[in-house]
Formats: C-alpha cells, structure tokens, sequence
C-alpha cells in the first residue's frame, strides 16, 4: 500500500472537507475555463464537486483508490454528476480526452523533477489551445519541517517553458485540518499556447 493510500484510510491534514478557497476565489473570478475541467490529484473531491455544483463537467484523478471512492461518495451525498476515476497524473494522454482546465492542490510539489516533467507533457496534451492550468503548491515560505518539498517561483518557472503562458504564480496558502492552520502556498496559473 503507498503512502496516499495508506493516508486515505484516515483524514489527511490536507483534507479540510471542502475546496481549498484559492480554488473558490479562482472560479468567483471567472478564471476557470470550461464546460470541461479535470481535476488532477482530486484526493477525496472536494474540488471537483464544488466545481460540479457551479456547473462544470468534471472529471477528478487520484491513484489512491480510497480516496476516489469518498469523492464518489461526496458526490453522491450532494447530488452532483462528477467522475472520479483511480488513475496516474504521469499518463495524463492515456485519457484520450481535451479539457479547458485543469486544476491541482498539491499534487506537483510531491512529484519530483523527472515526473514534474512527464506531468506537465502530459499536461499539455489534455489541454485545449488556451486552456487553463490552476496549481496550488507549497511555497519556500513555509517552514514546518514536515510536509512535501518547497518550491520557489523560478523552479516552477522552468517546468512551464515551452507551450506555456505564465498567467501568475502570487502568494496563497493551503488550508489544513492541523490544528485549524494553514500553510504557505503558491497559486500558479498558466495557460497553453
């Protein structure tokens, strides 16, 4: 069993039970794109079944089994169509489909260099021409010795060279169920070109 899946079968301390706000600020300004938005690393779906009740297809990702099966069960409880399917983020073209955004909490900052590459070709392949790309990765403000690796804006930078369009990278923070905290963060947009 991995270490997520290991994480699911209790409450990790990023599951807050709702959409990190970043995320809820990001649709109130009309920068998710849709009808169609994926939501990669969904964990339990909190995310992806806000954005199912504003009106968006989507379609959330996790490689951890549990945790599809409680954002299934959320999107059950709330009457919302969303699917939610146990999948690698590195085989992103094995979808065989194109959306207009996608969006992260916390999945690329636990890659590392090699698969933030591999990700991010993958990346490019699901996207529309002009869709959106939303993360929310720890920032190199946070200083908790625990958590996933820190990440400075020009390392981010350069995972989004060529066919990318940086839109942003400002400061944010991720909200924990740890002791009611919340952590550094970075909210990165870019879009494909």
């Amino acid at each position: 069993m991995n270490f997520f899946e290991a994480t699911y079968r209790g409450t990790p301390p990023w599951d807050i039970g709702e959409p990190q706000p970043a995320f809820v600020q990001l649709e109130a300004e009309g920068r998710i794109k849709g009808p169609s938005v994926l939501d990669v690393g969904c964990d339990t779906g909190d995310t992806a079944t806000f954005l199912a009740e504003k009106g968006y297809r989507v379609t959330g990702l996790d490689s951890a089994p549990t945790a599809i099966a409680k954002a299934r069960k959320k999107a059950k409880e709330k009457g919302v169509q969303a699917e939610f399917l146990v999948f690698d983020a590195l085989d992103l073209e094995g979808l065989n489909r194109r959306f207009d955004t996608v969006v992260d909490s916390g999945l690329f900052h636990v890659l590392s260099d090699a698969a933030r590459q591999l990700f991010v070709g993958g990346l490019a392949g699901v996207l529309v021409p002009g869709g959106a790309y939303h993360m929310l990765c720890f920032s190199t403000r946070e200083k908790r010795l625990f958590g996933p690796r820190r990440l400075t804006p020009e390392e981010i930078r350069g995972c989004f060279e060529a066919q990318w369009e940086e839109q942003g990278i400002r400061e944010s923070r991720f909200a924990t169920n740890f002791r009611r905290g919340c952590s550094w963060a970075w909210l990165v947009s870019f879009v494909r070109i």
